[in-house]
């Protein structure tokens, strides 16, 4: 359940916190360090649970997505800019009353109290923990579903005390929420890697107790005679987290051939880089067909890779499209396209599909664009790609104009495909 603490109400039930208000010394409670490394042993303990066969066949981006999701702590916000004041007579102990008052021990006395309320969105447990990094500092406040209340006994009528009083309160409220925010976002943006590496760590157990490999990489490999023209580009990854737990319905794992990641990002730069040439150079290609496009971009490939023994490498079977194939099988396959607005594009992904059957392939959309306006077909396919019934999530980007997407077979969403879309401007040359 995103947004809670897994198992913290079991805590917050015997403080009696839950829809009420609640007087508690301000985080000065359980220590969040020894809370938060229990959530990441709840989350080992999670994905040591699951099956063999779960684990062998799940979708592991959309189980990664479940999992960041499960264990995500919801982000608490403090409203300081809506802060309001209440005041209600109260009884006073006489033992609080400051050393200048005729009051007698074992009484109380009426006073004025000024009641600050402090809204706040999010959880309201997380008040009650210690941050490892922390002021020495606590007072006691009321907590309710939605507030931070504390009070000032107006013992003088003096408002600019109260004023000060209020103001060092409300400084290291806001100190101490700074440290808890903090080490909040540092377990928040911990989880993935922790789930990744727990996950694969479980499957490749598996794998090894059972004597087999997850896959059989195509024996494909880049030719040392060529030069050398890719470049790596700086990519950033964004979790889009899912809370519902994939679903597997595979009785038995069998290991199945895949294009290995680094040649496929390999066959990916070297397309980019034909790509770009093709924007560099318009006038030359302003007039070609798709076909004569993606045989250009055969030209380039078939020279730089090696095949297997038998000397397969690319192939062509149809206009547009590009196919790497291993023993009879679509491993990598691109579709050359000239852009023609969404519905064709969410076609030729369809299309892209309907080409394979195995777990983990690798595919490229290959967009020439002739629009003016390139930058609204960019935004078009950005937006237009998250609505295929088939989407999982946006991976990496290449470049402003490259964007890698994991999709999944029509009927099966356990076996995943990687698409890279990549557009480029050609379009006409005006005569002067």
């Amino acid at each position: 359940m995103r947004g809670d603490f897994v198992g913290l109400y079991n805590v917050i039930n015997k403080l009696h916190i839950k829809y009420m208000i609640t007087s508690v010394d301000i985080f000065d409670g359980m220590s969040l360090g020894d809370k938060l490394r229990g959530q990441n042993q709840l989350l080992l303990e999670k994905i040591e649970g699951e099956t063999d066969n779960y684990i062998l066949n799940a979708n592991v981006e959309e189980y990664i997505g479940y999992i960041v999701d499960s264990f995500f702590i919801e982000k608490t916000v403090i409203h300081f800019e809506q802060m309001y004041v209440t005041s209600k007579e109260k009884l006073i102990k006489a033992e609080y009353f400051p050393f200048d008052f005729n009051v007698k021990p074992g009484k109380s006395y009426k006073k004025n109290t000024v009641i600050y309320h402090i809204p706040f969105e999010g959880i309201p447990d997380i008040f009650i923990y210690t941050p490892s990094t922390k002021i020495l500092w606590t007072t006691l406040v009321g907590i309710s579903d939605t507030e931070i209340i504390f009070e000032i006994v107006n013992f003088h009528d003096d408002s600019e005390q109260i004023n000060q009083e209020a103001d060092s309160i409300i400084s290291k409220i806001k100190k101490q929420f700074e440290n808890i925010t903090e080490e909040i976002d540092q377990h928040n943006g911990s989880i993935e890697k922790k789930a990744r590496e727990a996950f694969e760590s479980r499957k490749n157990q598996i794998l090894k107790n059972n004597d087999l490999l997850a896959s059989l990489n195509v024996p494909i490999r880049k030719r040392q005679d060529t030069p050398e023209t890719f470049s790596v580009p700086v990519v950033s990854k964004k979790i889009i987290a899912k809370s519902t737990k994939p679903i597997v319905t595979e009785k038995g794992f069998k290991p199945e051939p895949t294009l290995d990641e680094s040649m496929y990002q390999d066959i990916l730069k070297l397309i980019h880089d034909v790509g770009r040439q093709f924007e560099r150079m318009p006038s030359t290609y302003m007039d070609k067909d798709e076909e004569s496009l993606r045989d250009h971009i055969l030209l380039m490939l078939e020279p730089n890779f090696e095949g297997s023994a038998t000397g397969e490498t690319f192939n062509k079977t149809g206009k547009t499209d590009i196919l790497l194939r291993h023993d009879g099988n679509n491993i990598f396959v691109a579709e050359c396209k000239f852009w023609k607005g969404e519905k064709v594009y969410l076609d030729t992904i369809d299309q892209l599909l309907g080409y394979l059957t195995w777990r983990d392939s690798k595919t490229a959309v290959i967009i020439f664009v002739k629009n003016k306006d390139f930058s609204s077909v960019l935004t078009t396919i950005d937006e237009v790609t998250p609505k295929h019934p088939n989407y999982i999530k946006k991976l990496d980007q290449g470049d402003e104009t490259w964007t890698n997407w994991l999709l999944h077979l029509p009927d099966d969403k356990n076996r995943g495909v990687y698409v890279a879309v990549m557009a480029y401007h050609i379009p006409p040359v005006e005569s002067k």
